[in-house]
């Protein structure tokens, strides 16, 4: 049984304001921590270990990306990172170094002290938190967030279609705010179950505890639960965090789901895309882009030594771009690049999502293809939602809701509901919106567009959808483009 123990030993090392707990990869500052990624960690583990000597720019590299070949405008890129986060050189304190030939130093005295738990602290589980096999990439801004709310809310859900990358940003919010749960966090996958009272036995489970009363058992606990995969089971985890919102208040609870709790103490997080790049930027600002670098960085993990040449990184750019910046779907493109190389994979992706359909074997199955990422969304929704979601496949571009509802309406769709149709869909993170000058606008990712075209050419309404999308456009133009003078003055004669 995991008994709720306190940390067990673990050095950290201050410098200035800073604590750096290395073991678990986290920095704080006055006991609040601080917005770092996962490469700028690495940068520091190792500059902090060879803490008052130079590591050359090679040495750096060669440890944050073992397995890839990069420029060294990422490393600047991540070292610019921690010195902002330090105010390096403010007030005339000076923490990392760097000399061209050399490379980067430490240079900030340190203060090596274990932590918290003290040596003789009681050693035990505090987190059943299951080992990241790659890096965290583009998401610092996401996390940052994260690490300040999380431990000040009694919910938070992060948000986002499928394949988004929602499981990897709360497991990783959860490993670096282990320092500030004191009975640790605990990961709890709801996606293989339907029935609604199994979630509490799945908690102890987690916990190790025996089956009994959660608020009751957590009612004096400062502890972290994750949640993942719970969009299926909305109505028993409203409930559940009702429960223990109002009988444990030092539970912590962190949601991932493609559609929130709508719980009036819910603290929404809507995940986007990794950001992505015009193939049009100059290298190294391709080379910097979020998207490229996992694309590249799964690629690399495959090939040994992939280094893309010029016209390659352009082509990389387009494809992160035409796959919305989805971390699955970069993925399943880069397993397909040494087959068919990069600009097989661009190629291929004009054929809808087929390229995108082998993963990780020990992926889940609702991982295992982009097209499986999706059925999993789409098996939940009504039928009318289904057709509307198929339907909206024919915007080519954002669209109104007037104009929604000028062209996927009919006998069975009447206009008056699909207002509400969309913001289930938009509920459920298959469509988009966006607020612009002219208004609230909607859209579909590229790759999931995709998806509900393919559906919609299997139904056979892809014709008449497309007639009716065309002259909609046609219509909106011809009122939208001003008169000239000469003909409002013919007009204006004509009523005379």
């Amino acid at each position: 049984m995991n008994s709720f123990v306190k940390p067990g030993t673990e050095q950290t090392v201050g410098f200035g304001p800073f604590v750096f707990h290395r073991q678990q990869r986290l920095v704080t500052r006055d006991g609040q921590p601080l917005a770092l990624g996962g490469r700028a960690l690495d940068i520091l583990q190792l500059l902090v270990a060879h803490a008052g000597s130079f590591v050359s720019k090679q040495a750096l590299i060669a440890h944050v990306w073992p397995d890839s070949v990069v420029e060294e405008i990422n490393l600047r890129v991540h070292i610019a990172a921690l010195r902002r986060t330090f105010g390096d050189g403010r007030d005339g304190k000076r923490y990392i170094l760097n000399h061209p030939h050399q490379g980067y130093c430490f240079a900030a005295p340190l203060v090596v002290e274990p932590s918290a738990g003290g040596p003789d602290a009681e050693q035990g589980e505090r987190h059943n938190l299951p080992a990241r096999l790659s890096p965290v990439i583009g998401r610092d801004k996401v996390l940052g967030r994260l690490l300040i709310e999380v431990p000040r809310q009694p919910l938070t859900t992060v948000t986002g279609s499928g394949g988004i990358g929602k499981t990897t940003v709360v497991l990783r919010a959860a490993e670096l705010l282990l320092e500030h749960f004191e009975q640790g966090a605990w990961f709890i996958d709801l996606s293989d179950i339907n029935d609604p009272s199994l979630i509490a036995p799945r908690v102890c489970q987690a916990l190790g505890l025996e089956d009994g009363p959660l608020e009751q058992r957590l009612q004096s606990c400062r502890v972290l639960l994750v949640f993942d995969g719970v969009e299926h089971l909305l109505g028993a985890c409203r409930e559940l965090a009702l429960l223990l919102g109002a009988s444990a208040p030092g539970v912590s609870l962190l949601f991932s789901s493609r559609e929130i709790l709508d719980l009036a103490q819910e603290n929404v997080l809507q995940l986007p895309g990794l950001t992505v790049a015009s193939p049009r930027d100059p290298d190294h600002q391709v080379l910097a882009c979020p998207a490229v670098q996992l694309l590249m960085d799964r690629v690399g993990a495959r090939q040994q030594g992939f280094t893309p040449g010029q016209r390659d990184l352009a082509l990389l750019a387009q494809i992160c771009r035409r796959l919305d910046g989805v971390p699955l779907a970069l993925e399943l493109a880069a397993a397909q690049v040494d087959v068919l190389g990069v600009a097989g994979v661009l190629e291929q992706l004009d054929g809808g999502l087929s390229v995108l359909s082998h993963g990780r074997r020990t992926a889940v199955a609702r991982h295992g293809s982009l097209e499986a990422a999706l059925d999993w969304s789409f098996e939940r929704l009504s039928s009318d939602e289904q057709m509307a979601f198929q339907r909206l496949a024919v915007f080519e571009q954002a669209f109104s809701l007037k104009a929604a509802m000028a062209v996927i309406s009919c006998t069975g769709l009447g206009m008056e509901r699909l207002p509400w149709l969309l913001s289930r869909l938009v509920r459920q993170s298959l469509v988009m919106v966006e607020q612009r000058a002219e208004g609230t606008r909607f859209y579909l990712l590229n790759t999931t567009r995709a998806y509900a075209l393919e559906k919609l050419r299997r139904n056979g309404q892809w014709h008449l959808l497309r007639r009716r999308y065309v002259l909609q456009n046609a219509w909106q133009l011809r009122h939208s483009r001003p008169e000239p003078a000469s003909q409002r003055l013919e007009q204006h004669a004509s009523f005379r």
